[in-house]
C-alpha cells in the first residue's frame, strides 16, 4: 500500500504543478497539493481524519459552486471539453474544474475511510 500511496501522492504533485497556466492557478495547487500532502502521510502511516475531512468539506463546497455549470453542461449534450488544451468556451474550464474536484474529493473520501480502518 506504501508504494500506492507515494504514486497517488506523485501524481496530485504532477496535476499541481500543471496548473500554471490555468486562470486560477493558486487555488487548484493547493487542492492538489493538499491532496499530495494528504497521500504522502498516509505512505507513512499517517492518517489525520480531522484534516482530510476539512478538505473533504472545502472541495465540496467548491463544487457546489461548479455544479449548476456542470448541469449546463449535461443539458448541452455533453459537448466534447478536451478537443483543445485552451478552453475557448466557459462550459469547457469549468466542467474540468467540475471533475478535477471529483478527483481530489473522492481521493479524500478514499483517504478518510482508510484512516476509519486504521
Amino acid at each position: 500500500m506504501k508504494v500506492l500511496h507515494i504514486i497517488i501522492a506523485l501524481v496530485f504533485v504532477l496535476f499541481a504543478g500543471f496548473q500554471y497556466n490555468d486562470p486560477d492557478p493558486w487555488f487548484w495547487a493547493a487542492m492538489y497539493a493538499f491532496v499530495a500532502v494528504i497521500a504522502g502521510l498516509a505512505a507513512f502511516g499517517r492518517y489525520y481524519r480531522w484534516l482530510t475531512l476539512f478538505g473533504i468539506a472545502v472541495c465540496s463546497i467548491w463544487m457546489l459552486t461548479l455544479l449548476p455549470d456542470f448541469i449546463h453542461w449535461v443539458q448541452m449534450g455533453m459537448p466534447s471539453i478536451v478537443e483543445h488544451m485552451k478552453a475557448e468556451a466557459k462550459h469547457i474550464e469549468l466542467t474540468r474544474e467540475f471533475l478535477g474536484l471529483i478527483l481530489a474529493g473522492g481521493t479524500l473520501i478514499y483517504y478518510y475511510f482508510l484512516g476509519r480502518r486504521n
